[in-house]
């Protein structure tokens, strides 16, 4: 049997659904304490003192730690200023200024949760309150977050391609907006948290955490805490989510892991539900101001782009925080024909949360590039279907390569428009949409066609403004057991993608073995390979997948040749399949898998110099050509003009991510990507009052969307060619990415009786409503 393009069932599912999982919470150590943070409860100010002494006399409390204790211990984090990059130096706790509301200021140790709760509360904090900076837009208005940083910019860039200027002085329309995402979070089912234990004898410390990259927090915890990495231990069991929450090193985790250095017992911290939405790291409220120079065909001729990210108070460890921005910049333009660009970008200061990836961190280059080819049909008077024929390259233009660089190969990216047109019968809606709006029903759809790189190609990294050459690698290793079962070691760490499954799947087809025979290893920083990613950028179907694929036939290499010594036969006639290897068209003439393996261990002397150093292996697989995940989103909306409520009745995806290695998996991961998508255009959003207060800190006032909100979700996959024997692209970020343009678009399009224009991305009820009062009645619009 062949697993790989199979929807095999999940094998992650009996152990998660049987409750067997192991997450943070389920952690038990002896002597193990409990830590809850004190938080700042006003968004900026100068942190006059800090007072324990009621806490520390509190039932239960064992110690807090304050930024003076850990300052024995830990570096400050961050490294100042460094050319255009502003990474300010703290402390994991608070020290002299806070800078957000819910910014650590110490850190109550306790036998149990409660007592730590108690202790928190009896720590008595004296701030003199600053002004807040609350909007991106405050640069240079004389509050500072930072004084490395007195006009509140932490980076700026600007880049230009081709003569935008002549473009646009040629123009026979231009179009200029402002577009604004707005502040939403990541929301995993399971918080952040870990549990640190320091054994003082070796010196050493394991932390086992919830998260997404377990060797660059260890990078990052040997650097702060002065300790070789070689006595430090990051562990990950089950994740309950993340969407790219968990992906960076925290000054939480520092703050843990310093407490249990010094205390000498284990710790745990796991932030409650308030903490997670007030502390935990926000994404996305950035803004775009957008100018496209027209042709008298409707042509994006000449494009110009500034953008504002809000970076909130604290900089990112283990990522530049120009990471982002750079690559909304070099995706912007996407596959359109226009060859003058320019781009400027600024990562904002503010007192407010910090910023975290979450789920494609550069969705907003497809939302407004899809925004205003949207707005480009408004002005002109055009059908949204229309422009973007006008504008998308061709087909004969592939291969080729995007304005700002990366390569365009092996492009079904308007084969996926075509065939999502087809099967959202886009003409005949049209029909009903006129036919409804006669009889007082509101209906809109709306279009999103992207690209994702999954994990793109291999010149992608260099149009990201990467100075090395080194190609994107990844490594893994698989090593055969002495009874035939296979044991696959990967840097992937999956937090709900389903890679225990996929990874089987492939090396099992490898090396012809039963799928229940494959072990994957994960999130153990002692036995899987080094990688300062771990899971994110969609990058496990290719970079993952290919190098367990490679070290796999690596080893099937070898066993082939030994067994091919054994049999006195040629290694090209011998083939395997349900773990056994036979000669081609004489299955008499065998050997199986388990014998062989255990003789390679038992007596290794017995099968000859073919062997080497046994049947184990590891594999660095480089990103190769290609590397686009292609999508056409279609959403289907219906709006009440009475309460401004929109309900979504239909969602179509047409995507090519080459082969799948399973169907189900794939599946899963776009529906839902969509379902946050629309979640976020419609209920989502982060809000802070003028005093810089979160005031969305429980689930009353931070929607999300549930089963009731989501409609089927219809999948089409195309599988175009893909370069060499690693067929597969990622998937993880797409769903999220295409869907808030496409929800948008089909908003706009029910509410065009209202000629209502859409500039920003959160659209609940209330907002609609505000359209709809704004504007004529609808048939006086019409006419």
């Amino acid at each position: 049997m062949r697993f790989t393009g199979a929807s095999v069932p999940r094998r992650e599912d009996p152990r998660l659904l049987a409750g067997a999982g192991r997450f943070v919470d389920d952690v038990e150590r002896p002597g193990l304490l409990e830590a809850v943070f004190v938080r700042s409860p006003v968004a900026h100010g100068r942190l006059v003192s800090v007072d324990t002494d009621y806490a520390v006399a509190t039932d239960g409390v064992v110690a807090v730690v304050t930024a003076e204790d850990l300052a024995q211990c830990c570096s400050p984090m961050g490294w100042g200023a460094a050319g255009p990059l502003i990474v300010p130096s703290h402390l994991p706790l608070a020290n002299d200024r806070v800078r957000f509301a819910g910014d650590p200021i110490a850190v109550v140790i306790a036998t149990s949760r409660a007592a730590a709760e108690d202790g928190a509360d009896a720590v008595e904090v004296d701030i003199d309150p600053l002004p807040p900076v609350i909007s991106a837009a405050a640069m240079g208005d004389g509050a500072a977050v930072w004084d490395e940083a007195p006009d509140n910019v932490l980076w700026s860039g600007e880049e230009v391609w081709g003569d935008p200027d002549t473009a646009f002085a040629s123009a026979a329309h231009v179009i200029s907006e402002t577009l604004t995402q707005h502040r939403h979070t990541c929301a995993p089912l399971e918080t952040r948290g870990g549990v640190a234990a320091y054994d003082p004898s070796p010196g050493s410390l394991h932390y086992e955490v919830s998260h997404q990259n377990p060797h660059a927090l260890r990078v990052h915890l040997a650097a702060i805490l002065g300790m070789p990495a070689a006595r430090i231990r990051v562990t990950c069991d089950s994740i309950g989510g993340s969407f790219g929450l968990k992906s960076n090193p925290t000054r939480e985790d520092v703050a843990v892991c310093a407490a249990a250095r010094l205390l000498g017992r284990p710790v745990r911290w796991v932030e409650d539900r308030a903490e997670n939405l007030v502390a935990g790291g926000h994404a996305r409220e950035e803004q775009v101001r957008v100018e496209a120079a027209l042709d008298d065909n409707g042509v994006v001729i000449g494009l110009r782009a500034e953008l504002v990210m809000d970076h909130g108070a604290y900089p990112f460890l283990n990522l530049p925080l120009s990471l982002f921005a750079n690559i909304i910049k070099v995706l912007l333009p996407g596959t359109l024909r226009v060859r003058h660009y320019q781009f400027r970008g600024s990562v904002v200061a503010t007192n407010k949360a910090s910023f975290v990836a979450y789920r494609g961190p550069w969705e907003i280059e497809c939302w407004v590039r899809e925004r205003l080819m949207d707005l480009i049909a408004l002005r002109l008077g055009l059908d949204p279907l229309e422009v973007r024929r006008r504008n998308y390259m061709g087909d004969d233009q592939f291969p080729g390569a995007m304005l700002t660089g990366p390569t365009l190969d092996f492009m079904t990216i308007n084969q996926t428009l075509d065939r999502a047109v087809e099967l959202a019968d886009y003409q005949g809606f049209r029909t009903a949409q006129a036919e409804a709006r006669a009889k007082g029903r509101h209906l809109g759809i709306g279009l999103c066609t992207y690209l994702e790189p999954g994990p793109g190609p291999t010149d992608y990294g260099q149009a990201l403004g990467f100075t090395y050459e080194q190609r994107s690698m990844q490594r893994a290793r698989v090593k055969l057991e002495p009874d035939g079962s296979v044991t696959v070691f990967t840097s992937q760490q999956p937090h709900g993608q389903s890679h225990e499954t996929t990874l089987s799947q492939v090396v099992a087809d490898e090396l012809g073995v039963a799928i229940d025979d494959v072990r994957v290893v994960c999130g153990d920083t002692d036995q899987v390979p080094f990688n300062m990613v771990g899971t994110g950028g969609s990058r496990a179907a290719t970079l993952g997948a290919g190098a367990a694929q490679g070290a796999a036939r690596v080893v099937r290499h070898k066993l082939l040749a030994v067994v091919a010594a054994m049999l006195e036969a040629n290694p090209d006639d011998l083939e395997i399949a349900d773990g056994v290897v036979a000669v081609r068209g004489s299955p008499d003439r065998h050997k199986t898998v388990a014998e062989v393996a255990r003789l390679s261990y038992m007596a290794p002397f017995t099968l000859g110099e073919e062997l080497g150093d046994g049947f184990d292996a590891s594999f660095d697989f480089e990103t190769p050509a290609g590397g686009w995940t292609q999508s056409t989103h279609v959403c289907w909306v219906e709006l009440d003009p009475g309460t401004g409520l929109v309900t979504v009745p239909r969602y179509l995806v047409v995507e090519d991510c080459g082969e799948m290695i399973n169907p189900a998996v794939v599946e899963g991961q776009i529906r839902g990507g969509v379902a946050q998508g629309i979640g976020s255009v419609l209920l989502e959003r982060i809000v802070y009052d003028d005093n810089g207060q979160c005031t969305t800190s429980t689930f009353m006032d931070y929607l999300l969307p549930t089963a009731a909100e989501i409609p089927r979700i219809d999948i089409e996959h195309l599988e175009g060619p893909s370069q060499g024997d690693v067929p597969w692209r990622g998937v993880g970020e797409g769903g999220a990415i295409g869907s808030p343009a496409a929800v948008c678009n089909a908003i706009e399009d029910a509410l065009s009786p209202w000629g209502a224009k859409i500039t920003e991305q959160y659209l609940p009820p209330s907002r609609v409503l505000q359209f709809i009062s704004s504007a004529t009645k609808p048939n006086e619009a019409e006419h």
